[in-house]
């Protein structure tokens, strides 16, 4: 892992990316890739679903583990401090703080971004002496032998002295005990250089403080770190231009949290909010922050705001945020933890003192995003807008009226799964009751990946009706404008360019998964242009239009999808200089599921890379191929006879082959686990791999396999049976 140096050994471009939202989580990696702020490694983790803690490693870190909970791990675009720029970390389940925080950096950009500093970084030990009967002596005792203290501290961690950290002094106070018994409470100041350093100065406490008991004449009651990290105040500051309206409402909601604490813990609750994600995002102990925190917005005795906000002489809106933040780059969990240690790397920081400066200008903006919603439209617009993206994503809403669902989630303000589910089936009747002009099959692999690339068999099925194409004599924006090449191919090869209709698509299959999409697409579309110029074409045309169509999307494509997009039949196949089809129209379509992956299919490079190792290893790949291929022909059979049993053996017998010459990914061996589990009798990945989809055979077990796969996160859709 590249970890904090990063953005050293590649050049990056400005942070500045609008609409990341809008993207895929596939696309954003490979946005963050193109812009060099994920190295080619970095991504390659992401996709392979590598950059997170494993269960093994969460093993040696506590205790009585079972398993790695999961949190979102996000990015925050649009960052400038002190004129470098930045995309920020962040892990966090709540709605709307990825946003405003990104939302907020960008509009500080128009004035510089964010300027951070911090005078000193250190770490305070506490070594409590109670039993003392002379505080003053005692005190005396402890300044006469500061230096011989300093040495034995420093003895203590050696390589830390070696590094340029160290203990760097000693202070001393007095306390009055609630017995009224005085107390001396000892700091050691301790510059940890850029680890967390709680176990450092821990063993720094515990091994002089019999030492400092013996000068005081007492005994020793505590020996630890302190969390009031105020010798390690970090400030950051913003200015912003605004309307005159809005700028006072921040001020004086800033001013309302300098003397109301309740109002002050909901105020630095929202600065936390970016804080704690970026603390938790780099493996830094979020607690230890938050304790902190809090103790500093108490120290003059009532509890206040950590930002304040005010209106500077040219009238613009500045900011200011202080805190105790002592964080670290290095040691601790870091090494154990391989989400930490990527979004260190992530966030490009040098050492800790960055890292803190970071933290700092992210709560601030934080901050500002909450308190200018307040000032303006209220808090609860742009997140309950998030929340129903989260909700409709829940529900397993189809990504054609992801957006559309969305708001009309927001517009109800009943942001619920089952109305989202609702209204999905409402907009999918009112589709319906549109007569659609075309429609075509999907299709999924059942046994045969790569194999038939090498001439065997392979068997694959229809998603029937999986494709809807209308055309309308109004214009229509295209929902998938990478559909617009194919459109025109198509008006061009039936002879009615001129042709003045639009499309519109209903589509149950996502782009890029493995699942025949573009062909499907191709083939609804034809069929739409003929049903409404009345060209009579029957299925071989529409057949030989749709292949053109998949040589403009694939290059050199088998004919398999289009073939079945057309004549939504299942097949056995092969191509050995060319297309050998062997039609099944009697097969039951067997019980099955197919299941999303989050990472696009990418089934040239796959062809690609297995082409390379099949050179490498010519015999024991050509072995697999015809392991595959007695597999397929099998298959055919069992599925004529319903026996599904067989059936399932055989895909699981396939997926492991395909395993074996690497084409799965760990994202599509954990929903196979998580469809087995859930009492699938074989589920294997289905098309090219390196992403895209698997497919599950659960005869009686459908329903439970599918709400599982949905518990999980992934799109699901289901065959319908004969």
């Amino acid at each position: 892992m590249s970890r904090a140096y990063r953005r050293s050994e590649q050049i990056v471009s400005d942070s500045r990316i609008g609409g990341l939202y809008r993207l895929s989580v596939p696309e954003r990696v490979d946005e963050l890739q193109h812009r060099g702020w994920l190295s080619a490694a970095d991504a390659e983790r992401l996709r392979q679903g590598r950059s997170t803690l494993l269960a093994a490693s969460a093993d040696k870190m506590v205790e009585n583990v079972l398993g790695v909970f999961g949190l979102p791990f996000a990015v925050a675009p649009n960052f400038i401090i002190n004129g470098r720029e930045y995309i920020v970390p962040m892990v966090v389940e709540e709605p709307s703080v990825v946003a405003a925080t990104s939302g907020a950096a960008m509009m500080a950009r128009s004035t510089g971004g964010f300027t951070t500093s911090c005078d000193e970084s250190l770490l305070i030990g506490q070594i409590h002496i109670h039993g003392v009967d002379d505080s003053g002596t005692a005190v005396e005792q402890l300044a006469k032998a500061r230096d011989e203290l300093l040495e034995l501290c420093n003895i203590v961690h050696p390589r830390l002295t070696k590094r340029g950290g160290g203990v760097r002094d000693i202070e001393h106070h007095v306390l009055r005990l609630p017995s009224g018994d005085a107390a001396l409470a000892v700091h050691l100041l301790v510059d940890t250089q850029d680890a967390m350093g709680a176990n450092l100065v821990n063993a720094i406490c515990e091994a002089v403080a019999p030492r400092v008991a013996e000068l005081c004449g007492g005994g020793v009651a505590l020996r630890i770190l302190s969390n009031l990290a105020d010798r390690s105040i970090v400030t950051a500051r913003v200015s912003y231009q605004l309307d005159d309206d809005v700028r006072d409402g921040i001020v004086l909601a800033s001013d309302i949290a300098c003397v109301d604490p309740y109002r002050a813990a909901t105020h630095n609750k929202g600065i936390m909010n970016g804080i704690d994600a970026v603390a938790i995002a780099t493996g830094n102990d979020w607690r230890a922050v938050e304790a902190g925190a809090h103790a500093y917005a108490a120290r003059d005795g009532q509890y206040g705001p950590l930002a304040t906000w005010s209106i500077g002489d040219g009238g613009e809106l500045i900011g200011v945020i202080n805190i105790p933040l002592k964080v670290g780059t290095v040691g601790g969990n870091l090494d154990a933890n391989a989400g930490a240690a990527f979004g260190l790397g992530i966030s490009g920081v040098a050492n800790a003192t960055e890292l803190a400066g970071l933290m700092a200008a992210v709560g601030l903006a934080q901050n500002f995003a909450a308190l200018r919603a307040l000032a303006t439209s209220g808090i609860q617009e742009g997140h309950m807008k998030l929340h129903a993206r989260s909700v409709a994503s829940s529900a397993g809403v189809p990504d054609e009226l992801f957006d559309d669902v969305v708001a009309d989630l927001v517009r109800s303000g009943d942001i619920k799964v089952w109305k989202a589910r609702e209204l999905v089936e409402q907009r999918q009747r009112a589709d319906v009751a549109d007569t659609p002009d075309g429609v075509a099959a999907g299709k999924v692999i059942l046994l045969g990946e790569h194999a038939v690339v090498y001439g065997k068999h392979a068997l694959a099925l229809p998603i029937q009706n999986a494709v809807s194409a209308i055309l309308r004599d109004e214009p229509t924006d295209l929902e998938i404008p990478e559909l617009e090449a194919t459109i025109e191919l198509i008006k061009k090869e039936l002879g009615v360019a001129d042709s003045p209709y639009s499309v519109h698509i209903s589509s149950r299959l996502p782009l890029a998964m493995g699942l025949g999409a573009s062909a499907a697409y191709a083939v609804a579309i034809a069929r739409a242009f003929n049903s409404k110029h009345d060209l009579g074409l029957d299925d071989i045309a529409v057949n030989k239009v749709a292949f053109e169509c998949e040589k403009l999307a694939h290059g050199t494509p088998s004919g398999v999808d289009n073939t079945i997009a057309t004549y939504g039949v299942s097949m056995l196949f092969s191509n050995d200089e060319s297309l050998n089809v062997q039609r099944l129209p009697d097969a039951n379509t067997p019980p099955l599921v197919i299941a999303c992956s989050h990472q696009s299919g990418r089934t040239r490079e796959q062809v690609a890379n297995v082409r390379e190792r099949h050179n490498h290893n010519r015999s024991q790949y050509d072995a697999i191929f015809s392991q595959i291929d007695e597999l397929s022909l099998a298959g055919a059979k069992a599925m004529r006879n319903n026996n599904y049993e067989e059936l399932g053996r055989l895909m699981n017998i396939c997926h492991g082959l395909l395993t074996a010459i690497e084409v799965s990914t760990p994202e599509l061996e954990s929903m196979v686990a998580l469809a087995r589990a859930a009492g699938a009798v074989g589920a294997k990945m289905t098309g090219g791999g390196g992403g895209g989809s698997m497919v599950a055979l659960c005869p009686g077990r459908t329903t439970e396999v599918r709400e599982t796969l949905e518990s999980a996160g992934y799109h699901t859709l289901a065959l319908d049976l004969n």
